[in-house]
């Protein structure tokens, strides 16, 4: 983009010849107009300030750089809630909707604690933690992750919600020593360390995004600390890559893990595995 946009047309005009999506684009420029995404359609030859026209430049091409929209927004929409998100968490995706959702309909069951304590292991910015403690009033959830960063965005999107959880910072099950838990949950890392999808995610957290190796490290920690964390009847349900669906429950079996099963995605893909520890 070289001179400035004059009008909302024109920016939104030159947000295409970037190759930006028009929906992320009208949500950029209503952003930094202060008006909703609606006002822009009715008043596409509004004039704009020289100062507007440049910001919005500048984060057209940062989006075009493939900054995820939502650390360009500060904010994400997951589960029905608002929650604000930098670079320093990962971009909450749809699909993980699906590990929420398992969650709640075990918590939902006739033979579930009437106040479960549940545990998010790599809470990130808090989205599947806060999710469940919103849908799931009685639920004593503690949320963990291993970056100071990460729990302070979670901790500040869980004051900000009115929701009250733990926080608990360590890598994994280290993180709460000694505990135990009805129901556990967790979206690691589990991208593998060569794989040529993470050069479109270079602005997310790498740590977050993969443990390295075949992508399946944080998953066999996490699996077999798991047997000493949860009680008799608990679940722990894992996200994963969609190719990783066996290979994460052949973990769950060998680990004593019963009913393995696993969930699919928005995309019918196999997205999500869990299982039950016995009482034995």
């Amino acid at each position: 983009m070289n001179a400035a946009p004059a009008t909302v047309r024109d920016a939104l005009a030159a947000a295409r010849a970037q190759g930006v999506d028009r929906l992320d684009a009208q949500l950029l420029l209503a952003l930094h107009i202060g008006r909703p995404r609606a006002w822009l359609i009715a008043h596409d030859d509004e004039r704009l300030s020289p100062e507007v026209a440049q910001r919005f430049i500048d984060d057209v091409q940062r989006r075009a750089d493939s900054v995820p929209l939502a650390y360009l927004l500060g904010e994400r929409e997951f589960h029905g809630l608002m929650l604000r998100v930098t670079p320093d968490v990962l971009d909450p995706r749809p699909d993980t909707e699906t590990l929420v959702d398992w969650a709640l309909e075990l918590l939902a069951q006739p033979a579930a604690p009437a106040a479960p304590e549940v545990v998010d292991l790599g809470t990130g910015s808090g989205a599947i933690a806060l999710a469940i403690a919103h849908r799931h009033a009685a639920a004593q959830v503690t949320a963990t992750d291993l970056s100071d960063a990460a729990l302070a965005v979670a901790r500040a999107n869980g004051e900000r919600l009115g929701l009250a959880l733990q926080w608990a910072r360590g890598s994994w099950w280290s993180a709460v020593p000694g505990r135990h838990f009805d129901l556990a949950v967790s979206n690691p890392p589990y991208i593998a360390g060569n794989d040529p999808h993470l050069a479109a995610l270079q602005h997310e957290p790498l740590l977050a995004l993969t443990p390295g190796g075949d992508g399946l490290d944080a998953i066999r920690a996490i699996v077999a600390g798991a047997p000493a964390a949860l009680r008799p009847g608990a679940w722990l349900l894992i996200e994963h890559g969609w190719e990783q669906a066996e290979a994460v429950c052949t973990l769950l079996r060998d680990a004593g893990f019963e009913a393995v099963q696993t969930r699919a995605d928005l995309a019918g893909r196999p997205r999500c595995s869990g299982g039950w520890r016995s009482a034995v």
